[in-house]
């Protein structure tokens, strides 16, 4: 039996934009439903049980962080804002909201298929990358299991919050997490405004697990909004 094409939601006001994504999206494979309200769109995701949805956050009936929620609250299926609204703060709200990934509008097709890329093997957790509680990824190897972390079969000893800082990321491989969902994940609620002991982590991270941390290739920042283990 054949294989059905990935269902991606569009949930955006603009009809050339939709008409832009139905046919660039089509050609690659995807079968694509359009909404052009936020209610719409939430009755679509909740019928059709898309593999990912693309959101707009800027619709005329409700905003897009609202759209988030509403799908948070029963489905973790990936979302990808794609928005005119480029600040730094309106991209932590909607990753804060519960958003995976952020492409500020104008975009190419190019990037947001790789983004797509991106959010689907995260949604599914291939198995060559996840295994049980074992997570691989180039040379890199993170046991969640165990506690045990390796690079090309070396074992890297970690610090307790190390450890955790990098077990949260590995958790949402491939989502972008805002610095305040880091903090509150790692060190707890009371810590969201201490951005300055992420920094000084991740720093560490990067200097025993990249091979060269000022260019890291699975810890990358997401510049004024928080990091990314990348897949």
């Amino acid at each position: 039996m054949a294989k059905a094409d990935p269902v991606i939601i569009v949930i955006e006001d603009d009809p050339p934009i939709r008409r832009f994504l139905r046919t660039g999206l089509s050609t690659q494979g995807f079968a694509v439903f359009e909404a052009d309200t936020g209610k719409q769109g939430i009755v679509e995701a909740g019928i059709r049980k898309p593999d990912l949805v693309i959101l707009d956050l800027g619709l005329p009936d409700m905003d897009g962080v609202q759209v988030i929620k509403a799908i948070r609250a029963w489905s973790g299926i990936p979302i990808i804002i794609l928005s005119a609204r480029s600040s730094e703060q309106h991209k932590i709200d909607a990753l804060d909201a519960g958003a995976d990934d952020y492409l500020t509008k104008p975009f190419g097709l190019g990037e947001l298929l790789a983004r797509i890329r991106v959010a689907l093997r995260h949604s599914i957790r291939p198995q060559e990358q996840l295994q049980g509680d074992v997570f691989v990824t180039g040379s890199l190897k993170v046991d969640l299991n165990n506690r045990l972390v390796s690079v090309d079969d070396r074992e890297i000893h970690l610090t307790p919050i190390q450890y955790r800082l990098l077990a949260v990321l590995v958790k949402h491989a491939g989502k972008v997490l805002t610095h305040q969902q880091i903090l509150k994940e790692v060190w707890g609620p009371s810590y969201q405004e201490n951005a300055h002991y992420l920094r000084i982590y991740m720093s560490q991270l990067r200097h025993k697990l990249e091979a060269d941390p000022t260019q890291p290739k699975y810890l990358l920042t997401e510049s004024g909004v928080g990091y990314r283990f990348k897949i």
